[in-house]
Parts: C-alpha cells; sequence; structure tokens
C-alpha cells in the first residue's frame, strides 16, 4: 500500500456552513498533549516512575505562501474569533475534498499567534498558530467543502513595505519586514468541567514588527517618495515616545508608491541592532512593538 504524502493531509477552516482549506500551504502540524503528573508512591516497589494523564490539549499550525487574506487573518486573531477545525485526508486534483478518514478530527480553536514575513525577492509567507479549546471529536461524515481557487501568482516581499511617522515616511533599503500577532490564553476549567480537555480563554493581544535593513544602500532611488534612513531611526528610538507605522502594498518606482494599507497603528522602538561585520555589508536590525491595538484595512 503507497504511503500518504503529506499534500493529502490539510487544515480545514470552517466559514459559514462550509469549510474551506488554507490555500497555498506548504506544511501543517497537528500535536495533541498528554498532561501528566507522576503517579507513584511509597506503595510501589523500584524506581520507575508512573505517569498519569491529568488534562488532554492540541494544537495545529499551518504555513502558506497565500499572503493575500492577510487583512482578514489580523482582524481573525484581534477579534478573538474562534474557529471550528478539521483536519483530515483529502483528494481530487486540487487536494480540497475531505475523506472523513478515520483518524480524521474537529474541534473548537482560536488563532492564537500569526506571523507574516514579507522578504526581499523571496515568495511571503504566513504561519497560523491555532489551539485547541475544548475536546475533540470524530467525524461522522465528510464536511461540505468550499473550493478555494489557486493561481500561480504569489507575493514579493519587496512589494510590502513598512511606513513610519506622522507623516508616513517609507523604511528605506529595507532587506526583510515581519509582524508577529499574540493572543495569550489561559486555561478556563474548573471542577464543574466536564471531561479531560483543556478549555482555554483569551486574556491579552500583543503585537510586534521587526525589519532589517542597509545602513547605506548606494542605491539610486527616482522615486519623489522620501524615505527613512539608520540615523532617523536612532533619533525615533532616542526620542522613546510612540510613532505611527503603516504596513502597506506598494509598486512604482523604488517601489514606494503606497498602495492598499493592511495594517496600522501605533509602535515603539524597543531595540535597535547595528551590524557591522568586517568585509560585509552594514545593515541594522529594527525591533518595534505594538502600542495599543492595530487597525486593518477594510
Amino acid at each position: 500500500m503507497a504511503t500518504l504524502k503529506g499534500q493529502n493531509i490539510r487544515i480545514l477552516l470552517q466559514e459559514g456552513t462550509k469549510f474551506k482549506v488554507v490555500g497555498k500551504s506548504t506544511n501543517c502540524t497537528v500535536t495533541l498533549t498528554g498532561n501528566n503528573e507522576d503517579a507513584s508512591t511509597k506503595d510501589d516497589v523500584a524506581l520507575a516512575s508512573k505517569p498519569e494523564i491529568t488534562s488532554k490539549s492540541w494544537s495545529a499550525q499551518v504555513e502558506s505562501l497565500d499572503v493575500t487574506d492577510s487583512a482578514a487573518i489580523l482582524n481573525a486573531i484581534k477579534n478573538l474569533t474562534p474557529f471550528t477545525l478539521i483536519w483530515d485526508e483529502v483528494a481530487t486534483a486540487d487536494n480540497q475534498t475531505a475523506q472523513a478518514e478515520s483518524f480524521a478530527r474537529k474541534g473548537q480553536a482560536y488563532l492564537n499567534d500569526v506571523t507574516f514575513q514579507w522578504d526581499d525577492r523571496t515568495n511571503s509567507t504566513k504561519q497560523l498558530q491555532f489551539t485547541g479549546s475544548g475536546p475533540l471529536e470524530k467525524l461522522d461524515a465528510a464536511p461540505e467543502m468550499e473550493i478555494v481557487t489557486v493561481d500561480g501568482a504569489y507575493t514579493k516581499g519587496q512589494f510590502v513595505r513598512l511606513f513610519l511617522g506622522g507623516n508616513p515616511r517609507i523604511l528605506a533599503a529595507c532587506k526583510s519586514l515581519s509582524m508577529h500577532v499574540s493572543l495569550s490564553l489561559e486555561s478556563a476549567t474548573t471542577k464543574d468541567t466536564e471531561g479531560d480537555w483543556d478549555v482555554q480563554e483569551p486574556t491579552a493581544l500583543s503585537f510586534d514588527i521587526s525589519s532589517n535593513a542597509l545602513v547605506k544602500s548606494g542605491e539610486t532611488i527616482t522615486s519623489t517618495v522620501p524615505g527613512i534612513n539608520y540615523a532617523d531611526i536612532e533619533d525615533a528610538y532616542e526620542a522613546a515616545t510612540p510613532i505611527p507605522f503603516q504596513i502597506a502594498n506598494v509598486s512604482g518606482a523604488n517601489n514606494r508608491t503606497k498602495g492598499t494599507i493592511i495594517c496600522s497603528g501605533l509602535v515603539v522602538i524597543t531595540q535597535l541592532t547595528l551590524n557591522a561585520p568586517n568585509r560585509q555589508t552594514a545593515t541594522y536590525d529594527t525591533q518595534l512593538t505594538g502600542y495599543g491595538i492595530y487597525t486593518v484595512a477594510a
């Protein structure tokens, strides 16, 4: 019998009455955890432990090359939206038809960790992590699917850029950009909770942005859009006050013409690192921590 390949196991998310795969996904991972305590006592002879399961939890991670839904994803984690999630074997030409295999499971989960990566001359990526809340159940039948239209287009990282300041200016000579959002969860189970499964409840939301850029690029700039350089970032760090940010799609000369704004808000520069290795290009890393909540474009 042929082995089951990874492309034939997918995470399915419910939208309305139907389920959809995460388009252009490259990997998924499901983790079931048995939280345990050593139940050995003085009555037990010898030195071996006796782990006893006290609670059960689960999580799922998905990696994808589709970042066109970044606004929807950022809204979902910000709005504390619980998802109905399934993992199952899939088939057909686009691997989007669930098979209701014996190992397939369904449950409620929070999207609690999101990372978008927009790097120069690289296909952009997103990483999603879901943490289960409550029990898993077996599928009685294959769910009704909504087929995701997948094209051959990918978002190159140079076409998504960071703007900073009250009169937003683009971060010049940038090599990489990422945004990370984290939703803190806390177990909400009590003695009234039936079964062994952990029930989760959101408690806090935070986000951070990181970038890497050249100290001096030496590149000819034909665009009239002004940029921010390392000296400007140092000044902003020393001011130690929240500064507005925008992450936006760009086009035009030097990829500096702002298009759709993906998200915006306030950040504080919490770390600035100058990298100057011998015989290599000097760069600097900027770590920005969210101040308040971000706003997602309509």
